[in-house]
C-alpha cells in the first residue's frame, strides 16, 4: 500500500505552497501599482508594500469625491490578502487627519470637507481657540466642544457658523493627537471624591482621581497625575496619583511645580547615575596635579539653602590695612567630561538650577 503523509509534512506543505502564492503575488505588480510615485521606496520597506499614503492621497485628489473602502480596494488594485492590511493603513490616516470619513463611511480629504487642523488654546473660563495649523484666523471653541478637549491637544474641526462677536464658530470633528498624558495640580476632597485641579489654569477640567491608588495625598497637596482616561462628552477626565510633591508652601515647590507644568527635564538619566556612583567621595591625590590646596580655609558657600548644587565659595581674612579675598570655584568639567551622560542631561536643563539627582 502507498505510504500516507504525515500531517506535519502536509501542514509543511501547505506552509510553502502559502510562501510560494505570496511570492507570485508580490512579482505580479500591476500597472496601477508601479504608478504609485513611491512604490520603490514602500517596496524596500515592506516585503509585501502597500500602496503608499501619497497615492493613496493622489487618487482622492484624481476622484475629487468620497470614496467607500470597496472604491478604493479596486481603485489602487487592493488585492484579497491585502485588505486587512489595508484597512488598517486608512485608519492610521485617518487617525493622524490625512483622510476624514463622513456619515456614509466615504473617504475624503480633509480640504474637500472644509474640515481644519490645528492645536487647542484653552481658556479658565472653559472656552477655547483652534491655533490653525495654515495660520488663519483662530477658530472660537465653545465649552460644549472643549468638554472632551484639553489645552494643546491637537484636532480637526469644521466651520458650524459664527459666535456672538461674529468670530468662526468651530465644532469638533475629531481629536488627532492627545498633549496631556500628565499634569500637576492640587488635591481637594468633595463629598469623599478626590479631585486635582491643574496648576496650568488653561486646563480649565478637574481631574478625577481613580481609587485604590498606592499613593495617598492630603487635600490641599501638590501631586503629579498621569491620565488614564481623556475627556469626553459625558466623562471628566480620570487620572491617578503618580507622585506626591509635597504640600504648596514647602521651599522650593514654585520650581517644581514649574518642571513638571512647563515639561522640562528634572530626572536624571541611568547612565548619568550611574557615572555619579563611580565618583571618589575624597579627592584623589591625581586630582591635586597643578592645583593648590584651600581645604584647609574656613570657606564659606554663596549657594542658598535650598541650592541643588554648592560650587561657589568664598574666604576673607585681613591682609594689612586690606583684606585678602578668595572665591573657589569648582572646576566641574574636571569630574563631568565631554558628551558623557553627566553633560548631556546638563545640556538638557540649560541650567543646574533645575536638576536633582534622584
Amino acid at each position: 500500500m502507498p505510504r500516507r503523509p504525515v500531517a506535519g509534512a502536509a501542514g509543511a506543505s501547505a506552509a510553502g505552497r502559502g510562501r510560494a502564492a505570496h511570492k507570485a503575488a508580490a512579482a505580479h505588480v500591476s500597472a496601477i501599482r508601479l504608478a504609485d510615485p513611491f512604490h520603490e521606496r514602500e517596496a524596500q520597506k515592506y516585503e509585501q508594500p502597500l500602496p503608499s499614503r501619497e497615492y493613496v492621497l493622489q487618487v482622492l485628489a484624481e476622484r475629487g469625491v468620497p470614496m467607500v473602502f470597496d472604491e478604493l480596494v479596486v481603485a489602487l488594485d487592493i488585492q484579497s490578502h491585502e485588505r486587512e492590511h489595508f484597512d488598517r493603513r486608512l485608519r492610521a490616516m485617518e487617525r493622524e487627519g490625512q483622510i476624514v470619513r463622513n456619515r456614509r463611511d466615504a473617504y475624503l480629504l480633509p480640504a474637500k470637507a472644509d474640515l481644519i487642523k490645528g492645536r487647542v488654546e484653552g481658556h479658565p473660563d472653559g472656552f477655547g481657540f483652534l491655533r490653525r495649523d495654515d495660520g488663519g484666523a483662530d477658530i472660537f471653541l465653545g465649552p460644549k466642544e472643549m468638554r472632551e478637549l484639553l489645552h494643546g491637544d491637537r484636532v480637526l474641526v469644521r466651520i458650524a457658523g459664527q459666535d456672538r462677536r461674529g468670530r468662526p464658530e468651530g465644532k469638533l470633528v475629531e481629536v488627532l493627537e492627545r498633549a496631556n498624558t500628565r499634569v500637576v495640580g492640587r488635591v481637594i476632597e468633595e463629598h469623599g471624591v478626590m479631585i486635582v485641579v491643574p496648576e496650568n489654569r488653561r486646563l480649565a477640567q478637574d481631574i478625577l482621581i481613580a481609587p485604590g491608588g498606592r499613593k495617598k495625598p492630603q487635600p490641599g497637596q501638590i501631586v503629579t497625575v498621569e491620565l488614564v482616561e481623556q475627556p469626553t462628552q459625558v466623562t471628566q477626565p480620570i487620572g491617578r496619583i503618580v507622585e506626591v510633591l509635597g504640600n504648596y508652601a514647602d521651599p522650593g515647590m514654585e520650581i517644581e511645580i514649574a518642571l513638571r507644568k512647563h515639561d522640562l527635564p528634572f530626572e536624571f538619566s541611568a547612565e548619568a547615575k550611574a557615572e555619579t556612583r563611580k565618583l571618589p567621595a575624597a579627592v584623589r591625590k591625581k586630582d591635586w596635579a597643578g592645583r593648590e590646596d584651600l581645604t584647609k580655609l574656613a570657606l564659606v558657600t554663596i549657594d542658598g539653602e535650598t541650592a541643588k548644587d554648592f560650587d561657589d565659595a568664598v574666604y576673607c581674612e585681613r591682609q594689612g590695612k586690606g583684606y585678602r579675598l578668595i572665591v573657589a570655584i569648582a572646576d566641574v568639567s574636571h569630574y563631568v567630561g565631554a558628551g558623557n551622560g553627566l553633560d548631556k542631561d546638563a545640556f538638557e536643563r540649560g541650567n543646574s538650577g533645575t536638576s536633582r539627582v534622584g
